[in-house]
């Protein structure tokens, strides 16, 4: 069976991108695990057809929907002032992201480069607003990130991507921004002696293809010729989703830690690094998060820009 999430009963999580690959899988998981679910999703629609296939996969689920969309601020401060509204927050999961960006740069609703915006800044803007009720519940914030951070060399006077822009180019300084705020978010939360976790997960490589069916949740599409040659070092969307659920529900997941496949590509939910000081930092090889994820240096930097860029600096 592989590890499962443990009970989560009377708990309430949120996640962003809820309603469709990754983010779905991890919905459905929490679920099954006893959790009042938040669907946060752009496409509120689409995300309520999800919320009762999920009632009718899950027996007793419980489930609630509020719209944003991760591009715009405004959007996601909402977003986060409605789950601040909830009598507890026990965990954030901000897995929506901007996968296939747009050929040539394009800016967001703020002004900000596209799949910056999507995948990290409109995170930290909703992560701002919940923080006090996760404090009240010792809650979590777990932040997906991707082994492309590890591929790029971050641009620190260009994190908008205004010269050199590629679509792959911006998604993986994304998810090195996201790295960085999710750790240097644990050293602050440290250094007040908050109880709050802030931990970064990865899917490792994982293919729609390759996952089950899950009744009238999700129907794997037909594989194409591209998809069976990955297979090899694939595994399912359910499976990646696994070390972003291990890192919002098991009590050993520390705060500064870094989960993943235990292969690195595929595997078990396991440990793959973290920062300083925590336990299991370091890099751990090719499924670690990558020396400039997790330099307080870069962190520091990262975390002035993006807090700048959503206006609370």
């Amino acid at each position: 069976m592989g590890w499962q999430a443990p009970n989560m009963d009377g708990r309430t999580i949120a996640v962003t991108g809820a309603s469709s690959g990754i983010g779905l899988w991890i919905t459905l998981f929490l679920a099954r695990a006893g959790a009042d679910v938040v669907l946060l999703c752009r496409d509120t629609r689409r995300g309520e057809r999800v919320a009762t296939a999920l009632r009718d996969e899950v027996r007793g689920a419980s489930t609630r929907v509020v719209r944003i969309d991760t591009s715009d601020l405004t959007s996601a401060r909402e977003a986060g002032a409605v789950l601040a509204r909830l009598p507890r927050l026990d965990a954030l999961v901000n897995n929506a992201g901007l996968v296939g960006g747009p050929a040539r740069r394009e800016v967001s609703a703020d002004g900000h480069e596209l799949t910056l915006a999507t995948n990290a800044l409109g995170h930290l803007a909703l992560t701002h607003e919940v923080l006090e009720s996760l404090e009240r519940s010792s809650g979590r914030v777990v932040w997906m990130g991707s082994m492309s951070a590890k591929l790029v060399r971050p641009a620190p006077d260009d994190l908008e991507l205004e010269h050199g822009y590629s679509p792959w180019r911006a998604y993986a300084q994304s998810k090195l921004v996201t790295h960085a705020l999710g750790f240097e978010l644990h050293r602050r939360l440290a250094a007040r002696g908050s109880t709050v976790r802030s931990l970064v997960a990865h899917p490792g490589y994982s293919l729609p293809a390759l996952a089950p069916s899950a009744g009238t949740l999700f129907t794997p599409p037909r594989p194409t010729a591209l998809d069976r040659l990955q297979y090899p070092w694939a595994q399912g969307i359910d499976r990646g989703a696994l070390p972003a659920v291990y890192a919002a529900t098991a009590p050993e997941a520390l705060s500064g830690q870094f989960h993943g496949p235990r292969g690195g590509l595929r595997g078990e939910p396991a440990l793959s690094g973290g920062v300083a000081g925590v336990e299991g930092a370091g890099s751990h090889g090719t499924g670690g998060p990558g020396r400039r994820s997790v330099d307080p240096v870069v962190g520091a930097a990262v975390w002035s820009f993006a807090t700048r860029a959503c206006g609370l600096a």
